[in-house]
């Protein structure tokens, strides 16, 4: 497994980040999560992503449970604050006492002393940014966050962000953006991606298998097969269905034939694909069995070829979505809360 440099951070982290959206807590049980999480360690990945709203906490707990066993300098714990954790007006957001709550929350669910990577899971345009900003600051003060970090911001947010914290004077930074990016959403490259090279923030990306769609295990014209996520309960099946059609599974099909070509699955070419951009430090995984996550680590570590890029994108074509209008959309925190999305 190979480690890159987070931004400009002196922080190391695992090119593959397993992450348990949308599974521990939810799709798998309790045995299942923990021998994923123990094929994460056997295969390299030190870096592991949560939030205090996955599964309403649970997954926090799994992860913590299945990292007990190792020694905490070892790996890299990232978790998350803002989205809705509970009923109250103040259970969510990004204001000064639901961010102190939910770190002190998360740590005690994770079981640890502090985090490597915290990060405000969206933009909370009903809070000032300097009162979130100097939350943040305390805490890496107080040594309970090591890191700062950002997921689905837009980059007039983050600019913000970095020109207020300078302005104040606060010694912490960002230096980690979880954006969505995959082979076919391409959005925080005409905008994100520069002023996060700019300013030295790297990115640990979620999605990079568009929720198993380019694994090719969808077929066009067929149902879902069993066991995958779209066949099965939850929230899963609302985000696949976001993107599965029979013109873009036709187009995934053809991507096999330049997989078969590099020696790769479908799975670990999309992985390898996103990790191959530049400003891109991690790709984020999840699974449902401990096979999943031992391919897809393979992907740590292969170069694709010029070739092959090139023919990934004349694949896929118009399908892709570069529209950097849709960041501002999407990354809204009011539609993220109404919906319970990532």
């Amino acid at each position: 497994m190979d480690h890159r440099r987070l931004g400009r951070s002196g922080l190391y982290v695992s090119e593959i980040t397993y992450g348990n959206w949308l599974t521990h807590g939810e799709l798998v049980g309790r045995e299942a999560a923990l021998a994923c999480i123990r094929a994460a360690l056997d295969a390299g990945i030190s870096t592991f992503d949560t939030a205090d709203v996955y599964a309403q906490g649970a997954a926090e707990e799994v992860l913590g449970e299945a990292l007990r066993p190792v020694r905490r300098s070892s790996v890299e714990i990232a978790t998350k604050v803002c989205l809705p954790t509970g009923d109250g007006p103040n259970d969510r957001g990004l204001s000064r006492k639901h961010v102190m709550e939910s770190c002190h929350a998360s740590l005690r669910r994770l079981g640890t002393d502090y985090v490597d990577v915290y990060q405000a899971h969206r933009f909370d345009d009903r809070t000032p940014l300097d009162e979130t900003l100097i939350a943040f600051d305390d805490l890496v003060r107080q040594g309970k966050v090591l890191y700062l970090g950002v997921s689905e911001w837009t980059a007039p947010q983050i600019r913000e962000a970095l020109d207020l914290a300078e302005g104040m004077g606060l010694r912490s930074r960002i230096v980690a953006n979880q954006p969505q990016y995959n082979m076919l959403w391409r959005v925080i490259e005409p905008e994100v991606l520069p002023l996060c090279r700019e300013a030295g923030i790297g990115q640990v990306v979620f999605q990079p298998l568009a929720q198993g769609v380019l694994t090719g295990k969808y077929l066009p014209g067929r149902p879902p097969p069993q066991g995958s996520r779209a066949a099965g309960a939850g929230r899963a099946p609302r985000f696949i269905g976001r993107v599965l059609g029979d013109e873009l599974l036709d187009r995934v099909r053809l991507l096999r034939p330049i997989a078969d070509d590099a020696g790769l699955s479908m799975a670990q070419l999309a992985i390898a694909w996103t990790l191959r951009q530049d400003g891109v430090t991690s790709a984020i995984i999840g699974a449902t069995r401990p096979e999943q996550v031992t391919e897809n680590a393979a992907a740590s570590g292969v170069r694709l070829t010029d070739d092959a890029l090139a023919a990934i994108d004349e694949v896929l074509g118009d399908l892709v979505d570069r529209d950097p209008a849709k960041t501002a959309r999407m990354m809204s925190v009011k539609a993220s809360w109404s919906r319970g999305d990532k």
